[in-house]
């Protein structure tokens, strides 16, 4: 290693060091319907997450916790959600045919994991 390189790295350590590490909060991403999609793509991204896709949208049902409001954007957002949550860590991606995308904000809402819009 050269000196040049050397002297480099021991002024870039203190630097480092100073730089607060993320908690694991900041990592945190959901996975959302996107509000371009149109609902009719949005119900045919859903339909696969909750059955072949595997997500548990027993909670988005009538009646259920989650089913209001009881928009397809909303509906599809928790589908999208628990699906990605289920299966980001085995290759599972946030994209449904486009219908979906990534958001650093929580979108909870009323402990359901979908953007409130009234």
């Amino acid at each position: 290693m050269s000196i040049f390189l050397a002297t480099r790295i021991m002024l870039l350590l203190p630097l480092m060091s100073t730089i607060p590490p993320k908690s694991a909060a900041e990592f945190e991403q959901w996975c959302i319907a996107d509000e371009q999609t149109p609902d009719d793509e949005l119900k045919a991204a859903m339909d696969w997450a909750c059955g072949s896709g595997g997500a548990d949208c027993s909670k988005i049902q009538t009646n259920q916790g989650c089913y209001f409001p009881d928009t397809m954007r909303n509906h599809a957002s928790y589908a999208f959600n628990d699906h990605f949550q289920k299966f980001k860590h085995n290759g599972g991606s946030c994209n449904f045919g486009g219908a979906a995308m990534i958001t650093e904000l929580d979108p909870s809402y009323n402990n359901c994991q979908y953007p409130f819009i009234p």
